[in-house]
């Protein structure tokens, strides 16, 4: 059980702050995570990292000579935000252009892929690659919809040696590419993981058990199996990735058999000592392994095995020297690099070195205001105050239902989300800012501060539908409303890619629209069309407990999801009925009067 933290909420930040003390000559805080303690060489690729906390030392530890160039650090199994992407990344860039590197997930390709385009349209050359190793999520010929798991720690690798030969943008994303075509990983979960401050796992394996083709964010296996001796653990583990072995072998391996966080180094030499038996009698050449805990999660019990099919390529970069807090290999001559202690300062835009640049309601363009649009404006900020109150009571639930599939993390998430959209809201709309700035204030800081794919979409939903509430106009009504709904609704639905019956938020949020938009057609007061739209949003979400995930970290365990709600639609519903409550007049926590 994670038993040491001061306040769960700041755990990451804490966490963060005690890295970068015990390992200054490494690493800097940079905007959204940390970057080398030296700068990266005139030209040289610039290879980033990252996705939530919980993994260490994946993906701070491994900021270093001959491996990554920055890492950014989102939240415990949190996706970072977009900002915090850019942000490392931009501390990061020497010139040669930015590889991102993460494992396959929605919330991270969502906010990575954004930070690229950002990063792109500035200038920087920028490409993004997602680690999908893990056998278990998704059969061969889904290959493109697997996790990464421990398998990052390869690509990464291979990644960060290529770039530190100094070899250009397009050939180290080929290397890289290549390296997570030619890696496989299995792995198995002997018990859950517990969130700091919480009273228990996330899950629990039976005794005498095991989840077969486990997570590495507290998710449980795909499958529970009677759990073997070491022996036995090892050939089933290898026969698996040896199963998917590349046409083209040099039958030369680089492996990695890693510890989950609570199945210490002496348990995973017992293993060891069969999988490198097994290997050699079946002809391979062992190259380099890796035995111990390089991609975690938490503390939670449990092995993975990672192999990874070498040619002269891969063997030259696996085996290449490294230097980092967590990890080093070989010797490294001293690179030359400028301090860049002075330039990470001036890209920081907030008190806390590790939090993400910041975009606040005063960075906002000055528009004409009516009186009506900064009514409209309070009562945006009065509705979102409603939404914190709700989902900060319903916090725990929220990750009971998401831990059934997934991580956890949901409640969490969107209270962090929700608090920093009311504040910037309450605060753009006591400084007089109409409904469309209240609101692109609010969107802004929800995807800024909370990351993962809740924050993403919900600071996108927020965004969107500002713009049809605009803050000269003259009146706004009903219809106003309803074209800001779909238009937020369009925007989160082409970001996430999510259609009805996938068991996501989104199948809550149409039949919310629909029902809307009847009501204000047939002339019904907003409070009252807003109430039964609520009501049909609560429907839908219970009905998602019939429904299989077809998309999101939880897609692997879709049979173990049927019959619990989804996390997102229930959320939906939930601050649907919440802002029903203002509109009807019964008031908010925190709302002006």
């Amino acid at each position: 059980m994670t038993k040491l933290f001061d306040d769960p909420a700041t755990f990451t930040d804490d966490m963060l702050e005690g890295f970068l003390d015990a390992h200054a000559r490494y690493a800097v805080a940079a905007p959204g995570g940390v970057v080398r303690a030296t700068g990266t060489r005139a030209g040289k690729v610039a290879v980033v990292v990252g996705g939530g906390s919980g993994h260490y030392p994946a993906f701070c530890g491994v900021v270093g000579a001959g491996f990554a160039d920055g890492a950014v650090v989102g939240n415990i199994f949190t996706s970072p935000s977009t900002d915090d992407a850019y942000g490392v990344a931009r501390a990061a860039d020497g010139g040669g252009g930015v590889l991102f590197v993460t494992g396959n997930y929605a919330g991270d390709v969502m906010n990575f892929d954004l930070a690229r385009d950002r990063l792109v349209a500035e200038g920087v050359d920028t490409r993004t690659l997602y680690v999908t190793d893990d056998v278990a999520s998704a059969p061969v010929d889904e290959a493109r919809r697997r996790r990464g798991i421990a398998g990052d720690f390869v690509v990464f690798k291979v990644a960060g040696a290529a770039a530190e030969e100094g070899l250009d943008l397009d050939t180290v994303e080929a290397l890289a590419r290549h390296a997570n075509d030619r890696t496989r990983t299995m792995g198995v979960g002997l018990d859950g993981c517990t969130m700091p401050g919480a009273d228990d796992a996330l899950f629990h394996v039976p005794d005498g058990l095991m989840g077969v083709g486990l997570g590495i964010h507290g998710e449980p296996g795909i499958s529970e199996d009677a759990l073997p001796t070491a022996a036995v653990l090892a050939e089933l583990l290898l026969d698996r990735v040896l199963a998917e072995e590349p046409a083209a072998s040099t039958r030369r391996v680089g492996a990695i058999l890693n510890g989950l966080g609570s199945t210490k180094y002496e348990e995973l030499f017992v293993v060891w000592r069969t999988v490198a038996r097994l290997l050699r009698e079946r002809g391979y050449t062992v190259v380099d392994p890796e035995v111990g805990e390089l991609v975690t999660s938490l503390d939670m019990a449990g092995v993975s095995l990672t192999l990874v099919y070498l040619d002269d390529d891969l063997e030259r970069l696996w085996r290449a020297p490294a230097d980092t807090p967590a990890f080093r290999k070989g010797a490294l001559a001293t690179l030359a690099g400028a301090d860049r202690a002075d330039r990470v300062a001036g890209l920081a835009t907030v008190a806390h070195p590790t939090r993400s640049l910041v975009t606040t309601p005063t960075d906002l363009p000055t528009v004409a205001t009516t009186d009506a649009s900064r009514v409209a404006g309070l009562l945006v900020a009065d509705a979102l105050a409603a939404m914190e109150h709700a989902l900060r009571g319903a916090e725990d639930e929220l990750g009971r239902i998401d831990a059934v599939a997934g991580d956890g993390d949901h409640g969490r998430g969107m209270v962090k989300g929700v608090a920093a959209a009311a504040a910037a809201a309450r605060s753009a709309a006591d400084s007089g800012s109409g409904a469309a700035s209240v609101l692109t204030a609010a969107g802004r800081q929800w995807a800024s501060r909370a990351g993962g794919t809740s924050g993403v979409l919900w600071g996108a939903f927020l965004s969107a539908a500002g713009p049809p509430l605009p803050d000269d106009a003259e009146s706004l009504g009903g219809a106003d409303v309803v074209a800001a709904v779909r238009a937020g609704s369009d925007a989160l639905m082409t970001l996430g890619g999510a259609e009805p019956g996938d068991k996501t938020m989104v199948d809550a949020l149409l039949p919310f629209l629909l029902v809307l938009d009847a009501e204000v057609a047939a002339g019904s007061p907003l409070a009252q069309a807003w109430s039964r739209a609520a009501d049909a949003a609560t429907t839908a979400a219970q009905a998602t407990s019939d429904l299989r995930p077809r998309i999101g970290r939880a897609r692997p365990l879709a049979d173990r999801s049927v019959g619990t709600p989804d996390a997102g639609a229930t959320s939906l519903a939930l601050v649907a009925h919440a802002v029903a409550g203002v509109l009807a007049g019964d008031g908010a926590p925190g709302a002006a009067s």
